[in-house]
């Protein structure tokens, strides 16, 4: 990079933490409460009272995730009970607003065993459905007699017998089938299914406990492949969040930039190309500076690239002159911002740096274009009122 400026860039903890509350509780992109109070008491010095807020902080982020988990899982549960016919009653889940981290995580504490009921009921629920399944014989199309009503005959010992049988295995089956997890895939509902249907044509109770072993191996199975399901969703969700995080950073930075060089009385324009600042990219200028101009890109809200381009080539040595002239008010406006950003919970270390009028400037991709500057940044006016 020629006539530039690269640096690295690290955000304070506040400012993490409290984009991530902001993103939760649905806000802008702003600091909110122990989040600024920590800052502040960042940039006064005092230390005791930015660890006491910044604590806060880390608390209440960490209670606000929580609530967020158990959301989650109670609307799992919901779909869950809708897929097999189940009705249970299911929490409301919780909008978090001006709740404490306190209160937020005695809401936690007080749902966990909520949902760990309805979770067992669904698979009682679950488990029934298929053992009525097994149990339920055919009609068989017997009726009675309409001309005599006779009372029906005496069940022998072995007929008894039999039905006591049934009836434990029966008992033995819904137990087992109730450690079913209740949102298995349909496909590992149906292969535990079909193995507990062996037994309603089972004669002894070696037969049945051949079939029963069968199906406490199908469930294990299902249920393993359930949780690596749920570590999938979860480790899925865990990166959407980190992504969001990660964007939330980049505009922070972004927007800092932009207040911070602003208030140093330069104009801050989106990419050129598209007029937004989507690709993290902006042009700043000043009112006397009509042939210069800085390239400014947000990287990962990790590092900060700046140089300096001229809007046509340099045609004298005056013109060379006033390019050290421009790149030295730049240097110092650079180090001025970078005052302003540590008060705003950025602190930046500069990598690499190319000193005033070592190389020529660079000249503009724009000069080429037919639209002036000043139509430009009116557009950009428009477009963002």
């Amino acid at each position: 990079m020629s006539s530039g400026i690269e640096a690295d860039v690290v955000l304070d903890a506040a400012v993490v933490l409290s984009l991530g509350m902001n993103r939760v509780l649905g806000h802008g992109a702003g600091l909110a409460g122990r989040g600024a109070e920590a800052l502040a008491a960042l940039a006064e010095g005092r230390a005791e009272a930015r660890a006491a807020a910044l604590a806060e902080v880390e608390s209440h982020e960490r209670a606000l995730r929580e609530v967020v988990e158990r959301n989650a899982r109670i609307a799992a549960l919901a779909e869950t009970g809708a897929k097999i016919g189940a009705e249970v009653a299911l929490p409301e889940r919780l909008q978090p607003g001006e709740q404490s981290a306190a209160e937020l995580t005695a809401w936690c504490a007080a749902t966990d065993p909520v949902l760990d009921e309805v979770e067992r009921r669904l698979s009682e629920h679950l488990a029934a459905q298929v053992t009525t399944q097994v149990f339920t014989a055919p009609a068989e199309g017997l009726q009675a007699d309409t001309e005599r009503s006779a009372p029906p005959p005496p069940r022998s010992e072995d007929v008894r017998e039999r039905e006591g049988r049934q009836d434990d295995v029966r008992r033995n089956l819904e137990r087992i089938m109730a450690r079913l997890l209740p949102d298995v895939a349909e496909a590992e509902r149906r292969d535990v299914a079909e193995a507990a249907g062996l037994l309603a044509g089972i004669g002894t109770a070696e037969e049945a406990e051949g079939v029963l072993q069968e199906v406490r191996l199908r469930i294990q199975a299902a249920n393993r492949r359930t949780e690596e399901h749920r570590e999938q969703e979860r480790r899925r969700a865990a990166e959407r969040d980190a992504a969001e995080q990660a964007e939330a950073e980049r505009r922070y930075v972004l927007d800092s930039i932009t207040a911070a060089f602003e208030d140093l009385g330069y104009e801050v324009q989106a990419g050129f190309e598209t007029l937004t600042a989507e690709d993290g990219t902006v042009t700043l200028t000043k009112g006397g500076w009509p042939d210069h101009s800085v390239r400014m890109r947000v990287d990962d809200a990790a590092h900060v690239r700046a140089s300096m381009v001229r809007e046509r080539p340099a045609a004298s040595e005056d013109d060379r002159r006033v390019d050290v002239e421009r790149e030295q008010e730049w240097c110092e406006a650079f180090e001025a911002a970078r005052d302003r950003l540590r008060d705003a919970g950025i602190r930046s270390d500069v990598a690499w740096r190319l000193e005033p009028g070592v190389r020529e400037l660079p000249v503009s991709a724009r000069s080429g274009q037919t639209r002036g500057r000043a139509g430009q940044r009116e557009r950009h006016r428009e477009r963002h009122t």
